[in-house]
């Protein structure tokens, strides 16, 4: 009989020092993916607050505005084992998880032997993960909430951390197969890129075009990634800014006494939205050097973690509505 052993909560002393030690490892993080990664101050702040609270995240972009340039660099700059998947229609279960294969020894024993696929990674980044069959893209579904594989029965657990961040076209639909919802709400936030602006681009054009790029180098390690997402964890989150999350969120679903998401959201975010945006907000606070979280916080996080657990109405989209839209108005509505 095993007996759980609570944790000692930290003293407001500790916290405090806790939190100067990591806020000066996040700086020299910031510091490391700004020298190679231009502009984009908003991707990059979001991306690692997904990194830093424990996540996945979906990279949501047009080509060539540097999402697999991001996650190159944070694999590096975190120190992390990082491993890269291009997912095309052929693409089969096998190849992300790994197969067990047969082999003989020199007296003629058989025996089964599994090879791990590139899923046994600490960052996985997942390209353009829409182009895979709904079945190879199940694959994932396991990993990404239970951080292990079943292979023959037989479980395998998966490096610790463990991320994906996946990106996505929205352009090029012919040949995508639109991720499930129960895949996306394993995503801890959509980061929507958008075209640089005019300065970044024109530093992009001076420094990447020369004799030489700039290069990402490691500043931190996994274990001590991990130290800070359990110190995120232990954050207090002040009463204000629990009631602002589940009023949030609660009011983006329909059939719960609010008119204008009755008739423009078909079906709105569950628990994991609120544990997100928990989790999420505390990482942003202390991302931005503070013990705990704010309610504004919340309201610059509601739409990543928010838009891709909801979907529209035939109304809404008639009225050329986005999810956007709805978020907006929501968040606008809290004040």
């Amino acid at each position: 009989m095993s007996i759980a052993i609570k944790e000692k909560p930290l003293s407001e002393k500790e916290m405090i020092a806790e939190a100067e030690r990591a806020l000066a490892d996040i700086s020299r993080v910031r510091d490391g993916v700004g020298k190679v990664i231009f502009g984009q101050e908003s991707v990059v702040e979001r991306t690692l607050v997904a990194l830093l609270a424990g996540g996945h995240a979906l990279l949501v972009g047009v080509p060539g505005l540097a999402k697999t340039k991001l996650v190159e660099t944070l694999g590096i700059v975190l120190g992390l084992d990082t491993s890269r998947i291009q997912f095309t229609p052929d693409l089969m279960p096998s190849d992300i998880l790994g197969s067990e294969v047969m082999e003989q020894d020199e007296l003629g024993k058989r025996s089964f032997r599994f090879i791990q696929g590139p899923i046994f990674a600490q960052l996985l980044m997942a390209d353009e993960i829409n182009r895979a069959s709904p079945r190879t893209q199940s694959a994932l579904l396991q990993s990404m909430q239970e951080y292990h594989v079943t292979i023959a029965g037989a479980r395998h657990d998966l490096p610790a951390p463990f991320h994906v961040l996946a990106t996505q076209n929205p352009l090029e639909q012919e040949g995508t197969y639109p991720l499930p919802e129960a895949q996306l709400d394993r995503f801890l936030m959509q980061i929507d890129i958008l075209y640089p602006e005019l300065e970044a681009e024109r530093r992009i054009l001076i420094e990447t075009t020369g004799i030489e790029d700039a290069k990402a180098h490691n500043v931190l390690n996994p274990e001590r990634l991990k130290e800070i997402q359990h110190l995120i964890r232990r954050m207090p989150v002040p009463e204000s800014v629990v009631e602002a999350i589940l009023d949030l969120v609660r009011s983006a679903r329909p059939g719960v006494g609010n008119a204008d998401t009755d008739r423009h959201v078909a079906w709105g975010p569950g628990p994991r939205a609120s544990q997100a945006l928990t989790l999420c907000t505390r990482a942003r606070a202390l991302y931005d050097g503070r013990l705990a979280p704010s309610v504004d916080d919340v309201h610059a996080l509601a739409e990543p973690v928010l838009q891709h657990r909801m979907a529209l109405t035939f109304a809404a989209r008639a009225e050329g509505m986005s999810v956007r839209d709805v978020i907006a108005k929501l968040v606008k509505a809290q004040g």
